[in-house]
């Protein structure tokens, strides 16, 4: 299942008119066009600023920002400006839906009137979604209650796009299961020449409600409905049709095959012509094939085709929009087909196809793009998987890397480039590095100045932790990492916590600055006398190569459980002060599910544990996520069971604490349920903490937090002592 554990996802609207050649996709800071400097907002005005000298220059003022008849001005949330930047776009007032502050109010300030007017003044408060100016800045384009409209920016006229849209007919944005498995959230592209918006259209009428029920903000219960397509289940039905920005008809496109049998996960516009790219997987997403689409005349043709004997995963394409090449002549692609993650450049037409990063390494994600000097930016770590570095590449197939993050700061870096990559704003932090921020000049990696004007503390006590590599009895080497107590005595004996995740969306063992801490225990587990213990096992997203990415397909629940316990066992074997008797284990989301099969399937190694959040049958997740990695419930049903912890709950002999919110809709409190009633059946003691109405993060709630980490902390205090023995 997808981890949210505290994790926060800003969404940004792109700076509206970016032409340059370096791509502006990649980038979450808004750089201006000639990449010298950056606007950023300070909630209440809007302010650029130079790179090198930090010079700031007010561009909106919170008087400009305060409607009539009010008393204070607009909270932003976010901004965007037209390509001359006199009108500016404003998101403020906003809401969660699901995961993401993604619904609330736009207004429009124009600049140079200093007029401010709310957009859809018409529709309900906090309705609105994904607001965006067209290109050439006259319009304005939005969801709101599954419906699209087009405002225009001069005069406010509205006109509405689509009127058929219902809680279950979603135009323009998408379902649960697509906002959560494929990132999926804006569903309109404006065409090149704002004339037109291309959209999905969602089906979930015969995607059955799983119902949540809150039973706590009134004297009687109330029925929360979430469409939401089980494992088994077929998909939403989903399709993308063409609309004129004046309105009219629909005309949508004939992607073939079945819409109850695959997904439509990507599409955009061609940059300087009126044809669309649309990727589709097919439902075991072994599959994808890209479409050119001609909405003019219909036509649709297929120009590139990939398979895999396990998965797709479609999220490692660059992210945003698509990263078109030669004014849409070519495109950036990524691929797995060599058995490792790398990037590639293919024709539009799909004939001619060049590998760019050659060689028996993965990349992590892409940078930028210097199309005028033929360079590709990207992040990866050839010789340390738990690492990130940025290289970069000319764009001519024979693959020579040059590294520019600077040699002598080992261990995880970040960057946003500018346009002309003459500027980046940097990232570095390790387990023994805090976080540090600059901005720099590319070509030399020259400091320019810091990035905030806070300093990052430096510990204040030795962080003592080791990463290190163990290799099993399976012959599979893991890698790890180990945070020892403080005043550590090799000598005497130490409890070991481990923290586990272990499914295909999240790694634990980066070499970042928060390996070794533990932010639900309450202090200092070095202090305490813990030795605090991750490990990354098969079927990891770690840069090994696609064969140990993908070993654990069909085996969620028996191959990443058993690398877990065989790395444990060999552990135990090579440091004689860990104790075997006091030995604790916890995860959240996918770590919650490996805590329960690692305490119900290898009892005698961990002798207590904290479940979070967990999927306790294989059979109540989504089915975009568990098909994606498991296959069809209907042809292999026996993976499901054997990968689910309630087939092993009857084997419990330890300490189990199982926390879960009410109110998840991610993981249903319903996998709580079965799995409580497994227990009782074999008589199995435990204790669990049902958090009312919480959602998967367990965050909502007055004081939620610090019972969470009281509770967390006393329980693993008792039943796996700290100190040293």
């Amino acid at each position: 299942m997808t981890l949210n554990f505290r994790i926060l996802f800003f969404i940004c609207i792109l700076f509206t008119g970016f032409t340059q050649t370096l791509q502006a996709q990649f980038q979450s800071i808004r750089w201006t066009p000639d990449g010298k400097a950056y606007l950023s907002f300070n909630r209440e005005s809007i302010l650029r600023t130079d790179v090198v000298s930090g010079r700031e220059t007010l561009l909106v003022t919170k008087e400009q920002l305060t409607p009539s008849g009010s008393g204070k001005p607009l909270s932003i949330a976010s901004f965007a400006f037209n390509p001359d930047s006199s009108v500016v776009l404003i998101f403020t007032n906003t809401a969660r839906v699901w995961r993401y502050n993604s619904r609330g109010d736009y207004y429009l300030l124009n600049r140079k009137t200093n007029q401010l007017r709310q957009v859809g003044k018409g529709q309900p408060s906090q309705s609105l979604l994904y607001a965006k100016l067209s290109p050439d800045g006259t319009k304005v384009a939005y969801v709101s209650k599954n419906n699209l409209f087009v405002e225009d920016v001069a005069s406010g006229q509205t006109t509405p796009l689509t009127t058929d849209g219902t809680r279950k007919r979603i135009n323009g944005t998408f379902d649960w299961a697509y906002e959560e498995e494929f990132g999926c959230r804006d569903g309109f592209r404006w065409s090149p020449d704002s004339k037109q918006i291309a959209y999905w259209q969602i089906d979930a009428s015969a995607i059955r409600d799983y119902l949540m029920l809150n039973t706590t903000d009134s004297v009687y219960s109330r029925v929360i409905p979430v469409e939401y397509p089980k494992v088994g289940e077929s998909p939403s039905p989903a399709r993308v049709g063409v609309v004129q920005a004046t309105g009219g008809a629909t005309r949508w496109l004939a992607v073939p095959g079945d819409p109850q049998q695959h997904y439509l996960v990507r599409m955009e516009w061609f940059p300087t012509t009126n044809s669309l790219i649309i990727e589709q997987l097919n439902r075991k997403q072994n599959q994808s094939i890209l479409y050119v689409a001609q909405p003019s005349t219909g036509a649709i043709s297929p120009i590139h085709r990939e398979t895999s004997d396990t998965w797709i995963d479609s999220k490692a394409v660059a992210p945003g929009a698509w990263p078109w090449l030669e004014s849409g002549k070519s495109f950036i692609w990524i691929s797995e087909t060599d058995g490792w993650r790398h990037i590639y450049q293919l024709s539009s037409d799909g004939k001619k196809v060049v590998l760019l990063t050659p060689g028996s390494y993965d990349i992590a994600s892409i940078s930028a793009i210097d199309e005028r000097n033929r360079f590709i930016y990207f992040i990866a770590s050839p010789s340390n998987p738990t690492q990130r570095y940025l290289f970069r590449t000319k764009m001519d197939g024979k693959g020579k890397l040059e590294r520019i993050s600077p040699a002598n700061q080992v261990g995880t870096h970040s960057y946003d480039i500018g346009p002309g990559g003459q500027f980046a704003q940097h990232s570095f932090n390790s387990h023994q590095s805090p976080m540090k921020s600059n901005w720099i000049r590319l070509a030399d990696h020259q400091v320019l100045r810091a990035a905030t004007s806070r300093p990052t503390p430096s510990p204040t006590t030795p962080r003592n932790v080791e990463f290190f590599t163990v290799t099993t009895d399976d012959g599979v080497t893991l890698d790890g990492w180990m945070r020892k107590p403080a005043n550590f005595d090799s000598t005497k004996k130490y409890p070991v916590v481990f923290y586990v995740y272990g499914e295909p969306a999240s790694t634990t063992t980066n070499d970042v600055f928060s390996a070794g801490s533990n932010n639900l225990f309450d202090g200092d587990m070095a202090q305490a006398g813990y030795c605090y213990v991750a490990l990354d096992n098969r079927g990891t997203p770690t840069l090994k190569g696609t064969a140990w990415r993908k070993a654990i397909y069909r085996q969620i629940g028996r191959i990443n459980v058993r690398d877990q316990a065989m790395g444990a066992k060999k552990l135990f074997e090579q440091r004689a002060y860990l104790d075997t008797s006091r030995v604790a284990v916890w995860g959240w989301s996918g770590g919650g599910s490996t805590t329960l099969h690692l305490l119900f399937q290898y009892p005698q190694i961990y002798k207590t544990g904290i479940s979070i959040a967990a999927v306790g049958n294989q059979l109540f997740y989504d089915n975009i996520y568990q098909e994606r990695y498991m296959g069809l419930p209907q042809e292999n049903r026996e993976d499901f069971v054997a990968g689910s912890p309630i087939t092993y709950a009857k084997n419990l002999r330890g300490n189990l604490l199982y926390i879960h919110g009410t109110g998840d809709d991610n993981v249903h409190y319903s996998n709580a349920e079965v799995l409580i009633d497994e227990l009782v059946k074999h008589n199995k003691q435990f204790q669990v903490m049902p958090y009312p109405n919480r959602t998967h993060s367990i965050s909502e709630g007055e004081g939620t937090n610090q019972h969470l980490r009281t509770l967390y902390t006393r329980y693993l205090l008792e039943h796996c002592p700290p100190g040293s023995r």
